[in-house]
């Protein structure tokens, strides 16, 4: 029974990270015009870049917009994974990043 709840608990842990990666996705999406795959790719480069979890970048980018400060280190590399990816599809450069 107790691995059972460990494992009920994993699993809700799991939707819950799934959901405000979605979200940090959508504000991507959103605010600089990228396609979905290209809003996991920047979390996951902007994630490896940092040395936090996509989970906690994630959670930075849904917070920019409700107010919260994004520490400069994660918002700089936010910013080159951006300015990465334009050039690579050869976009336009977009307003600046949070």
């Amino acid at each position: 029974m107790a691995r059972l709840r460990a494992e009920n608990a994993r699993l809700h842990q799991a939707l819950d990270s799934h959901a405000v990666v979605d979200q940090a996705i959508g504000v991507l999406i959103a605010l600089h015009k990228l396609s979905a795959g290209s809003g996991w790719e920047i979390l996951r480069e902007v994630s490896r870049h940092s040395d936090i979890t996509v989970r906690e970048v994630a959670d930075l980018v849904i917070g920019w917009p409700q107010g919260h400060p994004m520490p400069a280190p994660v918002r700089d590399e936010l910013d080159d994974a951006l300015r990465r990816r334009r050039r690579d599809s050869g976009a336009t450069p977009e307003h600046g990043c949070p």
